[in-house]
Parts: structure tokens; C-alpha cells; sequence
């Protein structure tokens, strides 16, 4: 059970849930993933919710603001991405046309942060540790195990997040299918598909993915717990099976049992 005291630069070390019902959430990811709930008061009225596997912290959530509803923002998952200087990664990714939607500010004694858009229109934070390093712990059933960027302009994308980030941005050896992948140092984090295979109507976002033991009993209950079903598990071929879900409240992620090597 891989525990994680540090997450490099580069590395997705957060995912932050804002949602419409934070009680019924709590319940619903609970019941999914096995998740722990701990409510940290974060001003009038109002917790902040993290979640925990044994005892280590894997997500958090908490009720969207007036301001959010109003502008129109849907509950939704929010990618966090570890940097040396949120002030430094905010103003490159100015430089590098995307655009900053929060300026750096602190988070109390624990780190300081930024909420960023890239060029093609996906918003995610940029995470600065202080006394809070992140998610710690990863590699089993209800931990993020990928993201994939889904955008209506790869390339775009790609040239933006690889100057961001350094990240290395490429197809696979002998993958003529356009999918694209994420390299950060010498780990795999996620990807880019093929813009083709999605849906123009819906804005381009990070999709998160989570690890699960059996992914078709996962998307079922799932369902039963109210969840809508975006994608029916499937299998990818020498990769695993998947399926594309949204909570309760219309938040949507990605469940994944990785195929057997071998």
C-alpha cells in the first residue's frame, strides 16, 4: 500500500470535489470507495471535507459557493497540480495563454494555491505545499490512479501544459489511435485522447480516474446509489476496463481496474 509523503512537481497531488449536497456526498463516495469523512470547519456555517482511506488522505469536498452556482459551474471534480511556487506557475501560465481565474493566495498554514485555465478552456489548481503535502496514499481500490484531459485542441493543449509543467506529451510506440500520454519525470500520470471521441457539446475538463477491484460491480453499485451511468464498463485491450459515471449531485469521474500483466 504505497504511502505518499511528497509529491514532485508535476504530479497530480490533489483532488477536491465541489459539489451541490455535501452530506449526501459523503454518504455516496463512502458507500463507494469505503471512504472516511472528517469535517474541518472553514468559516460560518461551512466544513471542509476530507476523505480518508486507512487513515490517509485521498480527496476532499465541499459545498459550492453562491457564486459558483450562479455563474452556472455544475458540481464537478477539481485536479490539483504540485508546484514549487504557485506565484511562479501562475504568471507562466499567463506567459503561456492560459489564463488565471484565482491569483495565488494561502490556504491558512497549509499551502498556497491558484485556480488556472489552459488555452483550450480545462480549469485546475496549482498546489504549493506547506503543511499540507496532499493526497498520501495511492496504488489501491479508491485512490485517483490517472486523469485525462479531455480538449477539443491537443496540440494546443499539449504545447501549454508541456511548458507549464515540462511534462513529456506523446503517443504510445505502435498506438495509432492518437491517444497521447502524460509523462511527469519518469511516471505516467495520464493522457489526452483523441479529440475525435468526444463530445463537442461539453467543455473541456480533467476527467479524474479511480482504482477499483472490479469494475463492473463498482459501476452497479454505483447506480444503485444513485449515480448516473455515462459509460458502461468496457474493456481496453491489454490496458483494463473502464466506465465514465456522475455522483448523485452531477459531478462525473472515471472508475478503472487495470488489466493483469502477464
Amino acid at each position: 500500500m504505497p504511502e505518499i509523503k511528497q509529491h514532485p512537481a508535476g504530479s497530480f497531488c490533489w483532488i477536491e470535489l465541489a459539489t451541490s449536497d455535501q452530506n449526501a456526498a459523503k454518504s455516496f463516495y463512502g458507500s463507494l470507495f469505503g471512504w472516511a469523512a472528517t469535517d474541518n470547519p472553514m468559516g460560518p456555517g461551512e466544513v471542509y471535507t476530507i476523505f480518508k482511506l486507512v487513515g490517509r488522505d485521498a480527496a476532499a469536498a465541499y459545498t459550492m459557493r453562491p457564486d459558483q452556482r450562479s455563474q452556472g459551474i455544475p458540481p464537478h471534480w477539481m485536479l490539483y497540480v504540485s508546484v514549487a511556487s504557485a506565484d511562479d506557475a501562475a504568471q507562466r501560465v499567463a506567459q503561456a495563454g492560459g489564463k488565471v481565474l484565482a491569483p495565488p493566495f494561502d490556504v491558512f498554514d497549509v499551502g498556497r494555491m491558484a485556480v488556472v485555465q489552459d488555452p483550450t478552456g480545462a480549469v485546475f489548481s496549482v498546489w504549493q505545499a506547506k503543511k499540507h503535502t496532499g493526497t498520501g496514499i495511492a496504488g489501491v481500490p479508491g485512490t485517483l490512479c490517472w486523469a485525462d484531459l479531455s480538449t477539443n485542441d491537443p496540440e494546443r493543449a499539449r504545447k501549454f501544459y508541456s511548458d507549464l509543467f515540462r511534462w513529456k506529451i506523446m503517443a504510445g510506440e505502435h498506438d495509432p489511435s492518437g491517444y497521447l500520454h502524460i509523462q511527469n519525470g519518469e511516471e505516467f500520470i495520464g493522457g489526452i485522447p483523441p479529440s475525435a471521441h468526444r463530445d463537442p457539446h461539453i467543455p473541456p475538463h480533467w476527467m479524474l480516474y479511480f482504482a477499483v477491484e472490479d469494475c463492473d460491480a463498482i459501476a452497479a453499485k454505483a447506480g444503485q446509489l444513485g449515480a448516473k451511468i455515462y459509460l458502461a464498463p468496457m474493456t481496453m485491450e491489454k490496458v483494463g476496463r473502464m466506465a465514465v459515471l456522475a455522483d448523485p449531485q452531477g459531478a462525473t469521474f472515471a472508475i478503472f481496474k487495470a488489466a493483469q500483466r502477464g
